[in-house]
This record gives structure tokens, sequence and C-alpha cells, in this order.
């Protein structure tokens, strides 16, 4: 009986899950950091925001310097995620612009779309 119940224990203990410790990522590279990067379709995209309000995130054609899209958002002070959807973009490089509501550059960066 001793045995059975010994056995027992073993599988139950055989069956439990371990607990696994789960990393936290909580340093992000602000996008805005670094001169260029390479972005992917549905990539998350990190920023900081000096206050919050209305933003717009701008990406512009570099060799032609048109604007391809412009998205206006409610930024919040600090750090700030969006996501960049790039199938229907162009390929190659473009500039990603932070700009305030009233058109004026705040930040800049070339981001490359493959």
């Amino acid at each position: 009986m001793k045995k059975l119940l010994f056995i027992s224990l073993i599988l139950l203990m055989g069956c439990t899950k371990p607990e696994l410790p789960i990393p936290e990522v909580t340093d992000v590279e602000n996008i805005f950091s670094v001169t260029e990067s390479k972005v992917t379709n549905g990539q998350s995209i990190y920023f900081d925001l000096p206050s919050a309000g209305f933003y717009m995130l701008t990406l512009i054609d570099v060799t032609t310097n048109q604007t391809i899209s412009r998205e206006k958002f409610i930024g919040q002070n600090g750090k700030n995620t969006k996501k960049i959807y790039t199938n229907s973009l162009p390929k190659g490089y473009l500039y990603l612009v932070l700009e305030g509501v009233d058109r004026n550059e705040l930040k800049k960066t070339k981001i490359i779309v493959n």
C-alpha cells in the first residue's frame, strides 16, 4: 500500500507544470534614438513624448519628399507605442517624422521598409 501511495505521489508531481519566470521587457529602444532602422509589418514602435496631447506620425518618401501617410493620435506623457503596418507602403527608405498638432517637427528618423 505504501508503494502504491509513493508511486501515485511521484506521478502526481511529474504531471504538474514547473513555474518558470516570465521575463519582463522594460527597456525598449526608442525608434527616434537611432538614425536608421528596419521595420516589418505589424511591428510596434516605441517613442517618448514631452507631454500629453495631439501628435502626428508622418511617413515621407526620402527620394521624392512626398508624404506617404499621416496619422493623428492622442499621445500621453512619456513612453508611447504604435504599430506600423508596411504592406501598403512602398519598399525602400522613408522618413518617420513625429510632429506636434501645429505641424512643427519634434523628431525624425529614417526607416527601411522591406
